[in-house]
C-alpha cells in the first residue's frame, strides 16, 4: 500500500481523535434502542438510568470535541484541510447532542407512548442507530484513506459505506412516515399535549440518521478533494 509522505512528515494524525470522538457519539445514541425499550414497558426509573449515562456520554464528546478544536494543528501541511475536519467535528458532535435532547424529553415529560405505535417506532429507532453506527464504521477507515491518498480500494470502500449510510437513511424516512401515520390514527383519543410532543420525538429520532448521513457527505468531500 503506498504510503502518505504527510503521515511520515507530521506523525500521530489527527484522525484518531476524530475516529475517538465519534465512537462517543455513537455509544450515546446507541443508548436510544435501550431508552425507548424502557419507555414503552413504563419502567422509569431505567429511563433515567439510561438518561444520566447519555448525559455522561454526551459531556465526554464534548469534552473530546473541544480538545480536538484546541489542538488541531493549524499548519498548512495537514494531510485534509482543517477547516474539513473541524466541520466533520461539528456533524458528529451533533449526533450526540440530539440523542441527549431525546433522552432529556423523554424522562422530563415521562411520555407515554401508545401500543398501536410501539413495533413501528421500535424499528424506526433501531434503523436511526444503525445509520450512526454505519457512519462510526467509515469514519475508522479514515486513517486508511490518509495513508493510501484518498484513492484506490480504500476509497472505494468508503464511497460504499456512504452509499449504505444514504440507503439507511431513506429508511428512516420510509419508517418515519409509518410511526408518523399510526399517530396521526390516534390523535383523537389522545391528550394534544402529548400528541405534539410525540411529533417532536418523532422528528428528533430521524435528526439523528438525517447526522449520520452528513457525517458520510462529510467524508464524501475529502473523497473529492
Amino acid at each position: 500500500m503506498p504510503i502518505n509522505p504527510f503521515v511520515s512528515l507530521f506523525g500521530r494524525s489527527p484522525i484518531e481523535p476524530m475516529q475517538q470522538h465519534m465512537a462517543k457519539a455513537h455509544e450515546c445514541a446507541a443508548h436510544l434502542i435501550p431508552l425507548f425499550q424502557a419507555a414503552i414497558t413504563e419502567e422509569w426509573q431505567q429511563v433515567e438510568l439510561i438518561q444520566t449515562e447519555m448525559a455522561q456520554l454526551e459531556d465526554e464528546a464534548d469534552k473530546l470535541k473541544k480538545n480536538i478544536r484546541q489542538h488541531l494543528p493549524k499548519s498548512l501541511f495537514l494531510p485534509v484541510p482543517r477547516s474539513d475536519l473541524l466541520e466533520l467535528l461539528s456533524v458528529q458532535d451533533k449526533i450526540a447532542n440530539r440523542a441527549k435532547d431525546i433522552a432529556g424529553l423523554m424522562v422530563g415529560r415521562r411520555m407515554h407512548l401508545p401500543p398501536a405505535i410501539h413495533p413501528s417506532l421500535l424499528a424506526y429507532v433501531q434503523r436511526c442507530v444503525e445509520a450512526s453506527a454505519q457512519a462510526l464504521e467509515a469514519l475508522q477507515k479514515l486513517d486508511e484513506l490518509l495513508e493510501a491518498g484518498f484513492s484506490g480500494r480504500e476509497a472505494d470502500l468508503v464511497a460504499n459505506m456512504v452509499q449504505q449510510i444514504e440507503a439507511i437513511e431513506r429508511d428512516t424516512d420510509r419508517l418515519q412516515v409509518e410511526v408518523r401515520r399510526t399517530l396521526y390514527s390516534l390523535e383523537a383519543d389522545m391528550p394534544p399535549v402529548d400528541v405534539m410532543f410525540l411529533y417532536q420525538i418523532i422528528e428528533w429520532i430521524g435528526d439523528v440518521a438525517d447526522r449520520a448521513e452528513r457525517v458520510g457527505n462529510r467524508l464524501e468531500l475529502l473523497l473529492a478533494r
